[in-house]
């Protein structure tokens, strides 16, 4: 499939782009070759390739979540630079 003008001032009316006729003839001449290269990929065999969403193989990082003792009131205000009434009192943003 090749790109024509036509095809590249439609693109560019529906994008509002104003294209010169210089400007026309550069995307034309692009698309066409970004075309003749994807019809070129389509030619190889990748039937024995497996699908993959991600190049690098993740796994999975997350912790086991485990009920433990939390911390005391008092014992996390302790370095706290302001405490009311039994929180952090910090400056109002909004």
């Amino acid at each position: 499939m090749q790109v024509s003008e036509k095809d590249v001032e439609q693109l560019a009316f529906l994008s509002r782009l104003d294209l010169t006729a210089e400007d026309k003839a550069v995307y034309t001449k692009s698309l066409n070759a970004i075309l003749d290269y994807l019809a070129m990929l389509k030619k190889l065999d990748t039937a024995a390739v497996e699908p993959a969403a991600h190049v690098l193989p993740i796994k999975n990082v997350f912790r086991e979540d485990k009920l433990r003792q939390s911390l005391d009131r008092e014992q996390v205000l302790a370095n706290a630079a302001e405490v009311g009434e039994g929180a952090f009192v910090v400056p109002r943003i909004v």
